[in-house]
C-alpha cells in the first residue's frame, strides 16, 4: 500500500509563485499540488510551506566535535548534535565541510578528518540522521599535505563537493593585511614578531604549494565526479583560473568584479547568509546585498550559523529585495542544481518531498520553523 500524507491549508511557495492550497505526498515524493484546502489531511494553519533547504558549505560539524580548544567530543554524538541543529533550521540536505590541508599548529589532523568523514558515511548508510548528509572537502591548497589529504578523504562515497581555498595574506579573502592581522593575530594570541613570522611562512607556503595543489585536486575531483568550487576569488584572473579548472561554484567572491565574472562564466555565485543578516562581510569584503542588486548572486550558504539561511530568505522578502519564491530559490533549487541534485529543491510533482513548515512572526523577529519533512517523513 502506498504511504500517503496530505498537508493542507498551507501557503505553498512554488518555484515562481505562491499558492494557498495543499500538497499530497506519496511514498516520499510530491504527488499532487492543489489549490484550496483538501478534504482531509494535516492542517498547516495557513503557515508557509517551502522546499527543504540545501546547504552547501557549513563548518559546524567541526565545532561540535571540538567545542573547546583541544576538547574532543564523541564523533557520533557530535554528528547528532550538528544534525539536530541543521534539521531544526529547515535544512534537509547538508554538505558538511571538512578540512583538507593542515600545518604544524593544526589540532585536527588528516587522520581525524578521515575518521569524522567515515562517521558521516556510516550514519548516512544507516539512516541515522534527520537531514541527508554529504561531505564538502574544503581544501587549503597552500598546505603541504593538501593533495595527500584530498586523495585519502575523496575516497569516501559521501564526498560530492570540493572547494579550492588559499587563506594566505595579501590575496583573495585577505587582500588587506590589517584585516588579516585583526583576524589571526588576536585568534592565535601572537606578538607582533610572532605574527610577522607567521605571515611570512603562510605566504611562502602559498607560493610553493598552491598552484600545484589546485591543479592536482581539480583533476582528482573531475576524475571522481566531485563538483568543484573556487573560494574567495577577488580578481578576473582568479576567475579565469577557476574556469580553466572547470569549476561549477564560486564561493564567497570578495569583490563585485570577481562575482560578475563568475556569474557570466556560468558558475553559481555563493555568498554567506550571515552576510545578508548582518548587512555585510565580517572580513570587510563585498556585501551580498551588493551582488544581489547587481544580479550576480545565485546561492546562499549558512557558513557558520545554520539558522541564518531561513533568516536571510525572509529578510530579503520582507525588505522587498526579492519576492518570496525568488528568495527561497537561493537556498533550495539553486544550490541543488549546482550540486547536481536534480531530485529536490522545489515543490513540484515528482520531486522528493523535502518540505519545511514555517510560521512568520513579528517583522522584527526571525520566522519559526514548525516542522520539517525529509522524503515525506517528519524529522523535526
Amino acid at each position: 500500500m502506498p504511504v500517503e500524507t496530505i498537508l493542507t491549508n498551507a501557503r505553498i511557495v512554488l518555484p515562481e509563485q505562491e499558492l494557498s492550497g495543499h500538497v499530497v505526498i506519496r511514498d516520499g515524493m510530491i504527488a499532487e499540488i492543489g489549490e484550496g484546502p483538501a478534504a482531509a489531511g494535516e492542517d498547516m494553519e495557513g503557515d508557509v510551506l517551502i522546499p527543504g533547504l540545501v546547504e552547501l558549505h557549513t563548518d559546524h560539524i567541526e565545532t561540535h566535535f571540538m567545542p573547546r580548544p583541544k576538547v574532543y567530543w564523541d564523533m557520533f554524538a557530535a554528528l547528532q548534535a550538528h544534525d539536530a541543529q541543521i534539521a531544526g533550521s529547515g535544512i534537509t540536505t547538508v554538505f558538511d565541510a571538512i578540512r583538507v590541508g593542515t600545518d604544524e599548529d593544526a589540532t585536527l589532523t588528516v587522520d581525524t578528518m578521515e575518521k569524522l568523514s567515515d562517521v558521516v558515511a556510516e550514519a548516512a548508510a544507516g539512516d541515522l540522521t534527520r537531514a541527508e548528509h554529504f561531505i564538502h572537502l574544503r581544501c587549503e591548497v597552500s598546505a603541504p599535505d593538501a593533495v595527500e589529504g584530498f586523495e585519502r578523504l575523496s575516497k569516501n562515497p559521501r564526498v560530492r563537493l570540493a572547494s579550492l581555498m588559499d587563506h594566505a595574506p595579501g590575496q583573495r579573502q585577505f587582500v588587506d593585511f590589517e584585516t588579516y592581522r585583526t583576524y589571526y593575530q588576536k585568534k592565535k594570541a601572537l606578538s607582533d614578531a610572532e605574527f610577522e613570522r607567521f605571515t611570512a611562512k603562510r605566504i611562502a607556503e602559498s607560493e610553493k604549494h598552491s598552484d600545484t595543489a589546485r591543479k592536482a585536486i581539480a583533476a582528482g575531483a573531475h576524475e571522481r565526479g566531485i563538483a568543484l568550487a573556487s573560494h574567495d576569488d577577488a580578481t578576473t584572473a582568479h576567475v579565469e583560473e577557476a574556469v580553466a579548472l572547470r569549476t561549477r561554484i564560486a564561493e564567497f567572491p570578495t569583490t563585485l568584479e570577481a562575482a560578475k565574472a563568475s556569474h557570466l562564466a556560468g558558475m553559481g555565485v555563493l555568498m554567506g547568509a550571515p552576510n545578508v543578516v548582518r548587512g555585510g562581510s565580517h572580513s570587510g569584503n563585498v556585501a551580498a546585498s551588493d551582488l544581489l542588486a547587481a544580479g550576480h548572486l545565485d546561492i546562499l550558504s549558512s557558513d557558520y550559523v545554520p539558522f541564518s539561511l531561513i533568516q536571510a530568505v525572509f529578510r530579503l522578502a520582507r525588505d522587498g529585495h526579492l519576492d518570496l519564491p525568488a528568495a527561497v530559490r537561493l537556498v533550495t533549487a539553486n544550490p541543488a542544481k549546482a550540486a547536481g541534485l536534480d531530485d529536490r529543491g522545489a515543490i513540484v510533482p515528482g520531486k522528493r518531498a523535502d518540505l519545511v513548515r514555517i510560521r512568520e512572526t513579528r517583522a522584527d523577529r526571525p520566522p519559526l520553523v514548525r516542522s520539517v519533512y525529509r522524503a515525506g517523513r517528519r524529522v523535526a
